[in-house]
């Protein structure tokens, strides 16, 4: 498995260049993060890889995100937005 970034390095990757995203992921990292599972860190890792466009379809509900794991995790972060 490979290694899990450091969570300052995973805020930074949380800067992204729509607000609309930085909105929902850096507080995610500051109120969530550190309870999720390595699993799950792993996965929020790799969600944080993808691009931007992509990222926002998935968020505002345009698309659905076609791997399993990264919607799971597009779910969880807009569940406790809404909570």
């Amino acid at each position: 498995m490979a290694e899990l970034f450091s969570k300052s390095r995973t805020k930074w990757a949380c800067r992204r260049g729509m607000l609309e995203l930085d909105v929902l992921l850096g507080p995610f990292v500051d109120e969530a993060y550190d309870a999720l599972s390595e699993h799950h860190k792993f996965v929020f890792q790799r969600l944080v890889e993808m691009e931007d466009p992509d990222l926002f379809a998935w968020f505002m509900g345009h698309e659905q995100c076609p791997d399993a794991e990264l919607n799971s995790m597009v779910q969880l972060i807009l569940d406790r937005v809404r909570v």
